[in-house]
Formats: C-alpha cells, structure tokens, sequence
C-alpha cells in the first residue's frame, strides 16, 4: 500500500516559493508514496472554547482527520521574523488538541524552510522543529533543509532550474522516502 504524505505548506502567498518547493519535493517522491499539500488557510484561529463548548467548526474536523490518516508529513514553510508562519502554528494548534488527542503523535516528518535569503530560513526551521519534536513528530535529521536565494531557483513555468537546488531537493526526497520506511516497520 502506499504511503500517504500529508504536506502542510506555511504560505498562501500567490507565486509562494514555499509552494513551488512543496511541488518539487512531491514529484521527486518514490511511486510508492501519494503525497499532496493540505490546504490551512482556510482552518478558523484555534480557540479550545469551540471544542470544549461542543461547537467544534467542521473545517478543523475534517482537517483532523485528513491528518490523522497521513503516514508522514512534509512541513514546508517561509521565514517570517525568524520563524515559521502563524498559519503552520495554527494547524499544529489545531491537530494536537484536544488534549489527548494529538493526531500528528508518532509519525515522521521533515520540515523545510525557504527563503529569499541566503540563510534559507534557518531560524523558521529550526524553532518548527522544535515544536514537531514537542507534538512527537519524528523530525528526519539529515539533511537539514534550509533552501535560500528562492527567487532564483525556478524558471517561468515553476520548474527548478539551479542544478545544485535540484540535486540537494532529490536527496531531501530520498532521505524522507527512507526516513518513512525506516519508521514504517
């Protein structure tokens, strides 16, 4: 069977480079994997008041379970202040809870921060996985995946086109694909 990857992508910014990695890294992905970006912009601010008053809004229900039948998770985020996007928080917010009932607990993931920088986000990246690690996400270590200078990695039609980019994006797919399968078993 295949394994289900679940990609959370912290932008919603038209032309997001964060969504054309998220993109890339899908199609460098083994067959044996579906993965496909999970839409959160659309998921209402967390409040433990909906959830605890029976009110819980439909879009977090049906998120919550769109990632509790993920095998892994790809987090792909830009940098904003030093740190990943309050949509991602958002998001982690609301599959983590209620208490007891974390849904993203014991799967793999990576997380990926991209940048116009040359830093590539490293502290966006650094501070979600400090919080995956908290919701016991099990963080692939290597490569670390920081992606600076985005705006010159891709062509007119979205394709990357730095060879260096290429090469480092296929060994952050391959090392997930055997992460997931490590785990898996």
């Amino acid at each position: 069977m295949k394994k289900q990857i679940a990609v959370i992508v912290g932008s919603q910014r038209r032309g997001s480079f964060s969504r054309k990695i998220a993109q890339a890294l899908i199609n460098l992905l083994p067959d044996t994997f579906v993965a496909n970006i999970v839409e959160i912009g659309h998921l209402p601010i967390f409040d433990q008041d909906y959830d605890d008053d029976g009110a819980t809004p439909e879009a977090w229900s049906e998120f919550r379970k769109t990632i509790a039948k993920a095998d892994a998770f790809l987090f792909v985020t830009p940098e904003y202040n030093r740190s990943y996007t309050a949509l991602i928080k958002n998001a982690l917010d609301i599959a983590s809870r209620p208490y007891g009932q974390n849904v993203w607990a014991g799967k793999p993931g990576a997380a990926i921060s991209v940048s116009v920088g040359k830093i590539g986000g490293f502290g966006a990246n650094r501070h979600l996985q400090q919080v995956l690690s908290f919701l016991n996400i099990y963080i692939m270590p290597q490569p670390e995946a920081y992606i600076g200078n985005a705006a010159e990695l891709f062509d007119a039609n979205n394709h990357v086109v730095d060879p260096s980019a290429s090469r480092f994006l296929q060994a952050i797919a391959e090392a997930f694909a055997a992460w997931v399968e490590k785990l898996s078993h």
